[in-house]
C-alpha cells in the first residue's frame, strides 16, 4: 500500500509498534521463548499487510525482545532475520491468509537454533515453533485482521496520515 505519511510520523509508528511487540513478548516471557512457545506479539506481523512501516517496528521489537531471550544474542540475530523475512513477505502478499502463513515458514531457522542450543530433536522444535506461529498468527491474527481490514474507519486510521492543526 502506498503511503504518504511524513517521515516523523512513520518513525513514531515504527517505534510504537516495536514498543507493543516488546511489551507483549516480555510480558508473556515464559510463553515467548524456548522449544514450546506461543509468541502472541507475532500477531503484529500482519500489520505489515496494511503498511510496511509496521513491519519495521515488529523487526525492531523482535531484536530488542530477543536480547532478553535465554538464547541471548544468537536469538536476537536469528530471530530478527526471520522476522524481517516474514514481514517482507507479508508486505508483498496479496492475500491476508497467505500473509498469515509466512511467519510459520520464516521461523524454521529459529526452531533449528533452539534445537541446536537445547539439544532437543529438530522435528520437535520445528513442529512446536510452527504450531506456536500457527496459533498466534493464523488462528488468532488472521480472523482479527480480516475484521480490521474490513472496517473502513479502522483502515483510515491505520493507513492514512492524520490531519493535524497548525500550531
Amino acid at each position: 500500500m502506498q503511503n504518504n505519511r511524513p517521515q516523523t510520523i512513520r518513525l513514531a509508528i515504527a517505534g510504537l509498534t516495536a514498543s507493543v511487540y516488546i511489551a507483549l513478548t516480555l510480558g508473556l516471557a515464559p510463553l515467548s521463548f524456548g522449544s514450546i512457545q506461543i509468541r502472541f506479539a507475532e500477531i503484529l506481523n500482519l500489520m505489515a499487510f496494511i503498511d510496511p512501516i509496521y513491519g519495521a517496528g515488529v523487526v525492531l521489537g523482535c531484536l530488542i525482545s530477543n536480547i532478553f531471550s535465554p538464547f541471548g544474542l544468537l536469538d536476537a540475530a536469528v530471530g530478527t532475520i526471520c522476522s524481517a523475512l516474514a514481514v517482507f513477505a507479508i508486505a508483498k502478499s496479496k492475500s491476508l491468509l497467505v500473509a498469515s502463513l509466512w511467519p510459520i515458514a520464516a521461523n524454521i531457522p529459529v526452531a533449528l537454533m533452539i534445537a541446536f542450543m537445547t539439544e532437543t530433536p529438530i522435528w520437535f522444535n520445528i513442529a512446536s515453533v510452527g504450531a506456536g506461529e500457527l496459533i498466534a498468527v493464523t488462528c488468532l491474527g488472521y480472523p482479527l485482521f480480516r475484521l480490521l481490514t474490513s472496517s473502513k474507519p479502522i483502515m483510515d486510521i491505520l493507513s492514512q496520515p492524520r490531519k493535524t492543526k497548525e500550531l
